[in-house]
């Protein structure tokens, strides 16, 4: 070093990053060896929740689980809904009413719109832009108003039922989802005008984190992190679901891979789905929003509660014996999350639950590269990385 003078290397420190960190957003823990500020060594560990997501699908008929997919990725439990469902209905051979698979493009769409709005202000606040969180969680509870309307629950909606959804839109729901997104392109730019070219944000963001596109293939990298090293898989256009190939709407990618193009990409992710919302409404069919088959999709309540076949209907699907009853067989189903690609993989013993689950979620593999993101870096980088992963505690401890 200049001077003649060399560099004294100290002990080596321990710091556990979580699991009760708030910029964790959730029980997660990452133990850092340090020289200084710099990390020598990120150790991630994962299990602090305690969920037990798979081993409940094993005791809970098939109807009933969609409620334990609301609570694995709490920010989007539409999309989670979707994908299961969309498991059991392939595995029992089945497809929905066009005016179904609309719908839950729909909901989807506005529910990666949430996700995505709520990733942006948590990841800004971590790292200091505490109006960015505002902007973000404004446009947010419009789209909860929304749900609220459409499935009767804000968060854990359980909105879609294996065959169809739960109840069709409501009036209204057109108005009120063309005004969003009419309107949320305008409020994004705001944001773009605080954050995109901020000196402080991109300093923070550009060249942190960085993994080639190499490496995120081989980590199992999905969804936004994938995209943002320059590699344009979207399950959507790899291997359409629910009509999506009649659709169109662009892949954002990035190119180098780090904290701000993951930042770019889902931003721009975010002006995709508003397209994709439009559309679906322009090509709204009519019809039935399930399939008309007493053995499979539950009545309306008030047929269960006003007449006296619907009440048998009703019973004759939740009773054991009875009901969905896939025949035997396995069946791994994945769709685009907005995280990344979301799987199920069920085995069928041809009874009315599952004789096993099991549940690829995005967060897992994310949660496992970030040694490769994080060694060498400093700190306060961790804080940066984990944001920009978006790493969901529930869909992690599965």
């Amino acid at each position: 070093m200049q001077g003649g003078m060399e560099r004294t290397t100290g002990e080596k420190m321990v710091l556990n990053f979580g699991p009760q960190h708030p910029a964790t957003h959730g029980t997660l823990r990452i133990v850092l060896e340090l020289d200084g500020e710099t990390i020598l060594k990120a150790t991630p560990h994962a299990g602090y929740l305690h969920t037990g997501f798979e081993k409940l699908g094993e005791h809970l008929d098939y109807n009933q689980y969609i409620v334990v997919t609301d609570r694995m990725n709490y920010l989007s439990p539409l999309s989670n809904n979707f994908g299961y469902v969309l498991a059991v209905e392939q595995l029992l051979g089945i497809e929905v009413p066009k005016r179904c698979q609309y719908i839950r493009i729909l909901m989807a769409e506005l529910s990666r719109l949430a996700d995505h709005l709520l990733w942006l202000g948590t990841a800004a606040l971590d790292l200091g832009a505490f109006s960015v969180f505002l902007y973000s969680f404004r446009e947010r509870e419009k789209l909860y108003s929304i749900f609220e309307k459409t499935t009767g629950a804000r968060l854990t909606t359980s909105y879609t039922r294996v065959g169809g959804v739960f109840r069709d839109l409501y009036d209204g729901f057109e108005t009120d989802t063309r005004d969003f997104i009419t309107n949320f392109p305008k409020a994004l730019k705001e944001t773009h005008t605080l954050l995109t070219r901020n000196r402080i944000w991109m300093d923070r963001t550009k060249g942190v984190g960085t993994i080639s596109s190499e490496d995120a293939i081989n980590y199992g990298l999905t969804g936004p992190c994938l995209r943002a090293t320059g590699i344009a898989h979207d399950i959507r256009k790899a291997e359409p679901y629910s009509s999506y190939n009649e659709i169109k709407f662009d892949v954002p990618v990035g190119t180098n891979g780090d904290a701000y193009d993951r930042y770019l990409v889902r931003m721009e992710e975010m002006i995709q789905s508003c397209g994709i919302v439009g559309q679906a409404l322009d090509n709204l069919p009519d019809g039935p929003f399930s399939v008309e088959d007493n053995k499979i999709m539950m009545p309306d309540k008030s047929d269960a509660y006003g007449h006296i076949e619907g009440l048998i209907h009703h019973f004759k699907i939740v009773m054991d014996g009875h009901g969905v009853q896939p025949p035997k067989g396995d069946h791994y189903c994945a769709t685009e999350s907005p995280n990344g690609e979301l799987g199920f993989y069920i085995v069928s013993d041809g009874s009315g639950t599952a004789y096993r689950i099991r549940i690829r979620p995005p967060s897992f593999f994310h949660f496992q590269a970030l040694p490769h993101m994080l060694e060498g870096g400093m700190v306060s980088d961790t804080v940066a990385v984990l944001g920009s992963l978006n790493v969901i505690a529930g869909e992690l401890d599965r």
